[in-house]
């Protein structure tokens, strides 16, 4: 029971948080100035649900005996991640407009475990937790990275609508509601791929380990299962975009596409299997 006190208390702080920032930042009226960033008072209420659910996660990941892992744990640890990102980047670039829909998600997300606590595994625990942890890095980083390129997708037609409408964008004009205030379109960009480089690099070690483990627990390191197959597509896709950008300057749509479609890739393969082996085929 106190478990699920605590798992239902931190999904109502991430509630109240998102309605808060859906208040303040997306129902203002066109006359209300957007504050230029988080206050002290939101950085630090933020901090509340966030050591919640991050105590919660680690109780789950860290606990002693066979270790358990679903796509209820993968969405939750991911969205923990999603939010603290933002909470770190809220000190460097002004994205709170992003706030609600994150916050939203980590208050649905947060207690799933305790209805899907997940499958058993039969892989040393060390190992098999330094992978997972790896994973959850990689899927953390690279949903923020989808989520700043949909970002500079709404930006850019706003943009481009207005250049039809021969009017100059302004705070109070294009970029209006929680659009304003945000960073430059190229400095959105930047930012985007510092994501996706940092995520390739915990992909690469994911799929690193996830070998070894391989290696460690049938003898071959490449089986062609579902998972791996993903994963190596996954890999080749991010690889594909991030050179594309070195080589040829992609940017814009053809960015989307190719971030998109390797974040459905990475999800087929860390959460997509587990949620049909759990909950489909019911074999917890």
């Amino acid at each position: 029971m106190p478990g699920i006190v605590i798992h239902v208390f931190a999904s109502a702080l991430y509630a109240a948080l998102a309605l808060h920032f859906w208040n303040t930042r997306w129902r203002r009226g066109p006359e209300q100035a957007a504050p230029a960033g988080l206050r002290a008072w939101e950085r630090t209420a933020l901090l509340a649900p966030l050591a919640i659910h991050g105590a919660l996660l680690y109780a789950h990941f860290a606990a002693p005996g066979q270790p358990r892992f679903g796509f209820a744990f993968a969405l939750s640890a991911t969205l923990w991640m999603v939010v603290l990102i933002y909470w770190c980047e809220s000190y460097f670039v002004n994205l709170q407009g992003m706030l609600p829909p994150a916050l939203a998600l980590a208050a649905l997300c947060a207690p799933l475990t305790l209805w899907f606590p997940g499958l058993p595994q039969t892989i040393t625990p060390i190992e098999f937790r330094l992978h997972l942890l790896l994973s959850i890095f990689a899927t953390g980083v690279l949903t923020v990275a989808l989520l700043h390129a949909l970002l500079m997708t709404v930006v850019d037609r706003a943009l481009h609508a207005a250049a039809d409408r021969v009017r100059l964008p302004s705070a109070g004009g294009v970029l209006a509601g929680p659009l304003a205030g945000l960073p430059p379109l190229l400095t959105l960009e930047r930012l985007l791929f510092r994501l996706v480089w940092v995520a390739f690099g915990f992909l690469t070690l994911t799929l690193a380990t996830g070998l070894a483990l391989s290696q460690l627990q049938f003898g071959r390191a490449l089986r062609f299962t579902h998972e791996t197959v993903f994963a190596l597509v996954a890999w080749a896709t991010f690889a594909i975009l991030l050179a594309g950008r070195h080589f040829y300057g992609w940017r814009g749509r053809t960015a989307l596409r190719w971030t998109l479609a390797g974040f459905m890739f990475v999800i087929l393969a860390n959460i997509g299997s587990t949620f049909v082996l759990e909950v489909i085929l019911n074999r917890g």
